[in-house]
């Protein structure tokens, strides 16, 4: 036991401080205790990865699923609408006369053509040549690059 005058760290050994005040070189047991607690953390937080990296891809999946739900809640409004539309006399008539030309009786309905042939056609002029299907150029490109220069 050290006397009140004596110095205890004699006992110990000289004690080296640096100019922060920080004792160095002390005790041993604290460097494997700060070594043991670094990897007890690093083995929970390696223990908590999986787990919440599949939390956060199982909330994204669930943000995913909600929003097909609205786009297909949506759809199905939106069909409920046309449902109720076709149970209307004047919507069906007015789709007759836009989509197939129908024609009330004692009407006359006339039917104006472009003179293309078809609708969506536009004729070809004179004196413009055709540009020729893509086969065609393609069996062109092949037979030039046959060719010597």
């Amino acid at each position: 036991m050290a006397r009140d005058g004596e110095d205890r760290t004699a006992a110990w050994g000289p004690r080296e401080e640096s100019p922060g005040g920080v004792r160095r070189g002390g005790n041993p047991a604290l460097t494997s205790r700060a070594a043991i607690l670094a990897v007890v953390v690093c083995a929970i937080a390696l223990s908590l990865a999986y787990p919440v990296r599949e939390y956060v891809a199982q909330r994204r999946q669930i943000a995913e699923l909600k929003h097909k739900e609205r786009v297909a809640q949506k759809q199905v409004e939106d069909l409920t609408r046309h449902k109720q539309r076709l149970g209307e006399e004047s919507y069906i008539k007015r789709e007759a006369k836009r989509r197939f030309h129908y024609c009330e009786p004692g009407v006359k309905c006339y039917i104006v053509l472009d003179g293309g042939g078809g609708a969506g056609q536009r004729p070809q002029r004179a004196g413009t040549p055709a540009k020729p299907p893509w086969y065609e150029t393609l069996w062109r490109s092949v037979q030039a690059a046959d060719r010597p220069r």
